[in-house]
């Protein structure tokens, strides 16, 4: 039997979030085909379940689009960031 789709209800809102995060997420999305929340929600239903949401190839274009956009902030500095 295949699944069929899950009927949900999406908002819009108004994220703020860090410009290099959003330019690497985007490159992301656009690399699979997908919109940035079909993105946002597929990794945070993942981490939600405390799996992780990207297999090696994909972690390594991510890799590549931080550092082309001088991405260099990790998880230790989540909750520690301050705007200019």
């Amino acid at each position: 039997m295949a699944e069929s789709n899950r009927k949900i209800e999406r908002v819009q809102t108004g994220v703020r979030i860090e410009k290099r995060i959003l330019k690497v997420l985007k490159a992301l999305a656009a690399r699979n085909e997908m919109g940035l929340g079909d993105l946002i929600e597929g990794i945070v239903l993942h981490s939600f379940e405390g799996r992780h949401p990207f297999e090696p190839e994909t972690l390594e274009f991510i890799e590549q689009m931080r550092s082309a956009y001088g991405l260099d902030l990790t998880a230790t500095d989540s909750h520690k960031l301050t705007e200019q």
